[in-house]
């Protein structure tokens, strides 16, 4: 027992493929059992989502010819949080003479996660990017070009070659478009059906494996069980606990974490990514935060003037008076360094002193030398939308004065754990996406999340999926009255009556306010022991108070939008405690996860080899217990090094 929770001695074995890892995937896609096509029609899988992720395995396997239930709680797919993704998405495919290579992009990712992820998987990740941007390009992404008609690409970063490639500001959404159009080609074929405005409340597990998912009728309020054989999740990340964050307001962790509670390990939660480009909290009282795409940094410098308290416009600050810190202290990186290492220098120049704006919360990011160096036409056409957005938000005109910026909760690396293969700890249950935490370590590097949404969804999925169904062909799905399936249903039901009869005096956004709160203050962009010791009692005790306290109004048999944020909100919750047991049992600081009793002399993150390089797995018991399970890292291609980006 170590504070309050287990530590298992149970090491978890990922099934990667044994051999030279630059081969892996290759050897495991040789390796995977096929289904006839006669026996696919009659094999249903369930996905949830309708991003990158989850559109691309709801379409590849039906196009394959399996039949495909796909949810969304969107009354579209195409409104899936994957549109908010804005600067690009990377692939070594070595079209420029600067060195990059498949091992390269490794090597960066790898090194970027602060080697807190599994290499492996980073391995399949490059090797597949080449064909990810071919496919996006076939269906109908719109890239940006070379005058030559070469794909253009720009940088981002942690890295030191050009491999992003993008739609101006907009990547995402135009993958997400594409993406969708391929989704509904396969509705319109029959072989995909689409359920939209639907929630996944919880995961049917029966004979051991995952056979089904219990959802919500968003507008009706039906409770109903959907059976298949297999189960994928592809829902997005849980950035949204921290109340303000990047993610959409609707972004959750209920489908994940209902699984998690149903047996799936949850892998390295405390793993929160802050990017260094949101746009400052200015009121209290606002819903989310705005994040302004990282490739703002290729060509926008970082400052504060170099006075703590100078209250003085911008513009007004002479040049030998702004310090731009990360170009001072990064000089190899500048203002490319990741985001974790740029965030917390944002947050320590914020705490010293020097932050900027009117509540002295953000840094300045700065366009005035490459308007002077490139013109404002080609900075309007580089990123001329999001200078757009941020005048939309602010009111400024960045063209003129400095942006302000500051870290924001944004991704998150930690999700349900999975194998080499995708699958969950529950068998029969796929992970994809963010959802997962197999690629990305301490700390994603931008332009990744799109990748791995599209790997995910339109390369490994549509292989790993199939080759375990091979193992059920003949076998028919759950009946939807047998008792796991009716179990489910009733503790679904029996959770919605509580909310809605519970005679609280606080709404739901309440609690999750407060929650964020407690988040940024105890686990952050910083943590400690002591702040991360009161974060725990702190939500333990705002946990019980939800449960005593929590007032929802309206009727479950109809749209009740209050109704969905009190489930969404008791969920954080319980995931809350979980990030913070996982922030005090982790004694290092790696990647994003930065202890503030772990650092170098230079105020660097300080890693501890000998005992944590590993994935923490967890498992939540019934009565709410964690037990830590343990997942070993080898790293053939990229040896353990001390991140350097000076």
């Amino acid at each position: 027992m170590t504070h309050g929770w287990t530590v298992s001695d149970r090491l978890l074995d990922a099934h990667v493929p044994a051999g030279d890892p630059l081969g892996a995937w290759d050897r495991r896609r040789a390796e995977y059992r096929l289904v006839n096509p006669a026996n696919r029609r009659h094999l249903k899988v369930i996905v949830v989502g309708t991003g990158l992720a989850g559109a691309g395995a709801a379409a590849a396997l039906g196009e394959l010819g399996y039949q495909v239930a796909c949810f969304t709680f969107h009354d579209a797919p195409r409104r899936a949080h994957s549109v908010a993704a804005q600067g690009g998405i990377n692939a070594p495919r070595a079209r420029k003479v600067d060195g990059d290579s498949v091992r390269r992009f490794v090597t960066d990712a790898v090194k970027g996660g602060d080697f807190r992820g599994r290499e492996a998987d980073v391995v399949r990740l490059a090797t597949e990017s080449v064909r990810v941007i071919d496919h996006l390009q076939a269906i109908g992404a719109p890239f940006a070009r070379e005058y030559g008609g070469q794909l253009a690409t720009r940088s981002f970063g942690g890295v030191q070659v050009s491999r992003t490639y993008y739609t101006r500001g907009q990547t995402g959404q135009q993958l997400q478009v594409a993406a969708s159009q391929a989704l509904l080609r396969q509705v319109q074929r029959g072989s995909v059906r689409l359920h939209t405005r639907a929630e996944m409340l919880d995961l049917v597990v029966a004979d051991g494996r995952a056979q089904g998912i219990v959802t919500r009728d968003l507008v009706s309020g039906a409770i109903g069980v959907h059976t298949a054989h297999a189960v994928v999740l592809a829902t997005g990340g849980y950035g949204s606990v921290y109340f303000h964050s990047t993610l959409a307001v609707n972004s959750n962790a209920t489908a994940t974490w209902r699984a998690h509670r149903r047996g799936a390990l949850f892998g390295c939660p405390s793993f929160v990514q802050f990017h260094p480009t949101a746009l400052p909290v200015s009121s209290p009282w606002q819903s989310k935060t705005t994040l302004m795409s990282e490739s703002l940094r290729n060509d926008g410098r970082i400052w504060v003037p170099a006075n703590p308290g100078d209250e003085r416009a911008a513009n007004d600050i002479p040049e030998a008076e702004r310090d731009y810190y990360l170009e001072r202290r990064y000089p190899a990186y500048g203002n490319l360094t990741p985001r974790d290492v740029a965030s917390r220098a944002a947050r320590a120049e914020i705490v010293a002193g020097r932050g900027v704006g009117p509540l002295r919360n953000s840094v300045y990011l700065d366009f005035r030398d490459a308007i002077a160096r490139l013109g404002r036409d080609t900075i309007a056409e580089r990123y001329g939308n999001l200078f757009a957005m941020y005048t939309d938000v602010t009111g400024e005109d960045p063209y003129v004065e400095p942006m302000r910026i500051a870290p924001g909760a944004h991704f998150t690396m930690g999700g349900l754990w999975s194998d080499y293969d995708q699958m969950t700890s529950v068998p029969g249950l796929f992970v994809g996406g963010e959802a997962g935490s197999n690629y990305h370590g301490a700390n994603r590097l931008g332009a990744n999340s799109l990748l791995s949404a599209c790997v995910d969804g339109w390369f490994t999925l549509p292989l790993s999926v199939p080759n375990w169904l091979a193992g059920l062909v003949g076998t028919p799905t759950l009946e939807q009255d047998a008792p796991e399936a009716l179990e489910a249903l009733e503790t679904v039901a029996r959770r919605t009556t509580h909310l809605l009869e519970n005679e609280g005096t606080r709404r739901p956004t309440w609690f999750h306010r407060r929650l964020g709160e407690i988040l940024d203050e105890g686990c952050g962009v910083s943590r400690s022991e002591a702040g991360l010791r009161a974060a725990l009692e702190q939500v333990r005790q705002l946990g019980a108070d939800f449960w005593a306290d929590v007032r929802v109004g309206g009727r479950g048999d109809r749209l009740n939008q209050e109704l969905e944020r009190a489930g969404r909100v008791a969920d954080f919750l319980e995931l809350a405690e979980l990030m913070v047991v996982d922030a005090l049992d982790r004694t290092e600081s790696c990647g994003a996860h930065f202890r503030e009793e772990f650092t170098t002399e230079l105020g660097e993150a300080l890693r501890d080899d000998e005992r944590w390089v590993n994935v923490s797995a967890w498992e939540t018991t019934p009565v709410g217990k964690h037990i830590r399970h343990t997942e070993p890292l080898a790293f053939e291609l990229v040896p353990l090094q001390v991140r350097d980006y000076r």
